[in-house]
């Protein structure tokens, strides 16, 4: 089995764009029967709720899009910028895709033609900052994906405005450090990934916020220590992913609190042991870790110290992942066995 939960890398997108989907897939086969589309164009589909828009090269970014368009998706043009007036005259827009572009700023001005829009994806993009006053009147925008910008640092003020967010991805920028308060005004957060950066340490209050977090992905960073509080207030919790920092510490009560995970990754970490109580809370009830952990590949030292993880480890056995993969790097004598072997000798 693998670490990476196939819900891993979902597109962040609402149920209008799956039907907008399906839509354009139609106009396919319509296409297959023998009507060629013309390849400069956009295809457009409508429905009972508006027109959805999707361009991609060779086609040609249209000057004027019907009123009601409520999907627009302009993606691979290689855009650094966009025209002032893109976004007028579709009131009604509701999801937008610009990803794989190169857009390097947008203006603060961008968003104010469209204040129904709940998804805004910006993936693979050159963005170095957001404009302050960009979502000001972006209250119903409930998805917004940064992933795989330049985004060095982030400003808390880069977010006012924003009132329904349930999905922020900021994964695979080129941030070292998160500001405080990032994310106080968002308490129905569900899903936040802030994977592949280059952060050594979270600020304490960094999930004060959003206390019905339900993923949380913090893997490929470079966190060294996991502390007492940081995940204190999330009682709802059902996905973390920690694996491939550099963790070596975990504080004894990180975990506590956390009686509905379904699924813990701390593989590819520097792990050698773990406090007494570390797993207390995980693995008790029915459902709890249903989707499995991963603790392998840590240079583990199995000693009498893992005496706690061994009586776990036997209980919960059925749940772990790699355990061919999770082996014991010390004292001498056991190096090179598996822990779960290990574990269930004592």
């Amino acid at each position: 089995m693998s670490s990476r939960n196939p819900e891993r890398k979902q597109r962040l997108v609402g149920q209008d764009s799956h039907l907008s989907r399906i839509f354009l897939l139609l106009l396919f086969v319509v296409s297959a029967q023998g009507v060629t589309p013309n390849p400069e164009a956009c295809l457009v589909s409508s429905s009972v709720n508006g027109s959805s828009i999707s361009c991609q090269p060779p086609a040609q970014i249209p000057h004027s899009l019907p009123a009601d368009t409520i999907f627009l998706a302009v993606e691979f043009f290689n855009l650094t910028q966009l025209p002032a007036d893109f976004l007028q005259g579709v009131p009604n827009l509701q999801e937008l895709h610009l990803s794989s572009n190169r857009l390097e700023d947008l203006s603060p001005k961008f968003l104010l033609p469209v204040p129904q829009l709940k998804v805004l994806d910006l993936t693979r993009n050159s963005l170095t900052r957001l404009p302050p006053g960009l979502f000001r009147i972006s209250a119903a925008l409930c998805t917004l994906v940064l992933k795989g910008n330049q985004l060095k640092f982030l400003e808390a003020s880069w977010l006012h405005g924003l009132k329904a967010l349930h999905h922020l991805d900021l994964s695979e920028n080129n941030l070292h450090s998160l500001p405080p308060g990032l994310l106080e005004n968002f308490p129905d957060l569900l899903t936040l990934d802030l994977s592949n950066n280059y952060l050594q340490t979270l600020p304490p209050d960094l999930l004060r916020g959003p206390l019905n977090l339900e993923r949380l992905h913090l893997e490929g960073n470079r966190l060294r220590v996991l502390g007492e509080g940081l995940l204190a207030p999330q009682p709802k919790l059902r996905y973390l992913f920690l694996n491939d920092n550099r963790l070596a510490s975990v504080a004894a009560g990180a975990f506590r609190g956390l009686q509905k995970l379904d699924m813990l990754d701390l593989s590819n970490n520097l792990l050698t042991t773990v406090p007494t109580g570390l797993w207390t809370s995980l693995g008790k009830a029915a459902r709890n870790l249903k989707d499995g952990f991963d603790i392998s590949s840590n240079p583990w030292i199995c000693d009498q110290n893992l005496a706690d993880l061994y009586r776990w480890l036997v209980a919960n056995k059925d749940k772990m992942f790699f355990r061919n993969h999770t082996r014991c790097s010390g004292p001498e004598a056991l190096k090179g066995q598996r822990l779960l072997a290990v574990a269930e000798s004592h």
